[in-house]
């Protein structure tokens, strides 16, 4: 794998700070949902930013 220049681990960085932030927000809505469907949709999208964290992640590895 060829090393990443600065510039891409700033914002690589950045990324992964957007989507911890997402995670956390949907996962917060999902809590406050009362409505059971709007929840499990919380829930999904908030399942969907933790693989793309994961995924960004994996790039440093």
């Amino acid at each position: 794998m060829t090393q990443m220049t600065a510039k891409e681990l700033t914002a690589l960085g950045d990324q992964l700070g957007m989507e911890c932030s997402l995670v956390k927000k949907y996962q917060m809505y999902a809590q406050n949902c009362t409505d059971p469907q709007l929840r499990t949709k919380c829930e999904e999208i908030a399942a969907k930013h933790r693989n793309h964290y994961q995924t960004l992640l994996g790039l440093l590895g």
